[in-house]
């Protein structure tokens, strides 16, 4: 019984585009585990049970997450299924890192230092000069970029293929940014790299993703951008953070055009949700003087 219930939760997420490998992983651990001692309704002492087998203490909470958000799914149709206490294994997500918003100065430090990485005169340092352009120019997420084909440049712009939750999208690009990408298949070119990706090193592949985080971080910090090992600071994420940021800002103060701007967006930057494109709000002195300001018209009356 519990098995087919947790096919039909997994069949639902995976309609709605979530790849959703590990949570099914981990709901059929749990009906085995349950199904054993005979349930055919989860059980919050079973769900107990089964966390308590876990090798750590993240892996708990995972599973505990997991299988909560099941039994809130099943005891919808029937009551006969126990929801736990949200939290018992911990908090369900972290809280998201404070942003920092990168100057255009600061970018434009940060790809010139990349000129510079070595090994002197191969790909690699252009790779990570253009890589960080790209994302400047464009809020692409990292995985995004190093995922780009040469093949994904085309005409209308940058062919998306390996969004989040499987989505493909077309972005268009400004002159500049198309530009700045064929000068940098012509240096690959010039140089002899190769290899099917858009972005690679000279080993004829993309860089991992974690390299190209380090690679970020560690010119940060040589420009002073950010603190010391250990400390927080600017992030290669902030690229596209203050992309987002920046396009808000530029945006007209209207109402219903900050709504059309928002959905459009969202849209830009494959967003799964425009609550994600929503959280930008937040971001900058700028719009939270623009919130601010509709706020206090809204109380008094006089916003449209």
């Amino acid at each position: 019984m519990l098995s087919i219930h947790i096919s039909r939760y997994v069949a639902l997420h995976r309609s709605l585009g979530r790849k959703f490998a590990e949570q099914e992983r981990f709901l059929h651990l749990y009906a085995a585990f349950a199904e054993a001692f005979g349930d055919r309704y989860t059980k919050v002492e079973r769900i107990y049970d089964w966390c308590h087998t876990s090798t750590s203490q993240y892996v708990a909470k995972t599973r505990f997450n997991t299988i909560r958000n099941f039994s809130l799914f099943a005891q919808a149709e029937d009551l006969q299924h126990e929801v736990p206490p949200a939290g018992v294994f911990g908090r369900g997500k972290r809280p998201r890192p404070t942003p920092t918003i990168i100057e255009a100065h600061q970018v434009q430090a940060i790809m010139a230092a990349a000129l510079d990485l070595p090994p002197r005169g191969t790909i690699s340092p252009f790779t990570y000069h253009y890589l960080f352009g790209l994302l400047a120019a464009t809020g692409l997420r990292i995985s995004e970029a190093l995922a780009l084909q040469c093949t994904d440049l085309v005409e209308d712009g940058l062919i998306i293929r390996n969004g989040k939750f499987g989505k493909q999208r077309l972005i268009a690009l400004q002159p500049s940014t198309r530009q700045a990408l064929e000068a940098y298949l012509a240096t690959r070119a010039r140089l002899g790299a190769t290899g099917s990706d858009l972005f690679v090193t000279i080993r004829g592949r993309a860089p991992h993703k974690v390299r190209a985080h380090v690679v970020f971080v560690r010119l940060a910090r040589q420009l002073g951008y950010r603190g010391p090992t250990g400390t927080a600071g600017m992030r290669l994420h902030d690229l596209r953070h203050t992309f987002a940021v920046r396009s808000l800002e530029s945006c007209s103060p209207d109402r219903e055009a900050v709504a059309h701007h928002m959905a459009g967006l969202s849209v830009y930057l494959g967003h799964a949700s425009i609550a994600n494109t929503y959280w930008y709000l937040q971001a900058t002195p700028v719009l939270l003087r623009d919130i601010a300001v509709t706020s206090e018209q809204l109380f008094l009356g006089e916003a449209a």
